[in-house]
């Protein structure tokens, strides 16, 4: 056998079937430990997912989970991909008619999954949190009285969601409105949650 005959030789060898498939079951394991990790983050916090902690989390070492992805970046690109197979949710093909499932599947795999708890927030701001919670909940109930305390408290904190200053922060920043157009915006939907009040249309739910 020549030496370039060999060196063919070798390289099959090396990307043998079997060699393929464990690559590819180890970059599956290092993927779902990334999964794992961000899912067992407060409010999936993706820069806890760094080569070091899914490498230990995974077990194998850090220059495994490089040789299957070239930086962190590539890595979380990955667990994003992942998550919307299980979702089965794609971003580029919402619509208006297909958003209400979209949206449904989405938080039934959020839900799926406990949620971890926030650092205690400062006592001034808990307090007016605490306040606007009760204030906005007080007010649903004497619009509705007749509804039960579930769907009141569900329509408070769809109000209370779009009264944080995160809404708008989120709205101006991300978003690139301007901030009267931030102020319209939720103004616009804040009417629509208190027609649909008024009107006695309760939130829809699966198991109604």
């Amino acid at each position: 056998m020549t030496g370039v005959d060999a060196d063919v030789a070798t390289r099959r060898r090396y990307d043998s079937p079997v060699r393929r498939q464990r690559a590819a079951e180890t970059r599956d394991r290092i993927v779902i430990a990334a999964v794992e990790l961000l899912q067992g983050t407060a409010s999936w916090n993706w820069r806890a997912v760094t080569v070091r902690a899914v490498a230990e989390r995974a077990e194998v070492n850090e220059r495994t989970v490089y040789r299957h992805f070239d930086n962190e970046r590539a890595l979380r690109d990955a667990v994003l991909a992942r998550i919307e197979e299980e979702v089965d949710v794609e971003p580029e093909s919402f619509t208006l008619d297909t958003l209400p499932e979209a949206t449904a599947r989405i938080y039934q795999y959020v839900s799926s999954i406990p949620l971890k708890g926030r650092p205690p927030a400062d006592a001034t701001v808990e307090s007016i949190t605490r306040r606007q919670r009760e204030g906005l909940h007080a007010a649903v109930t004497r619009a509705v009285p007749d509804w039960d305390d579930r769907d009141q408290t569900v329509a408070a904190a769809m109000l209370d969601i779009l009264l944080s200053v995160t809404a708008y922060e989120r709205l101006v920043v991300e978003w690139g409105l301007q901030p009267v157009d931030a102020v319209a915006g939720i103004a616009w939907a804040m009417d629509l949650v208190e027609t649909a009040v008024r009107e006695g249309r309760r939130p829809e739910r699966g198991d109604a």
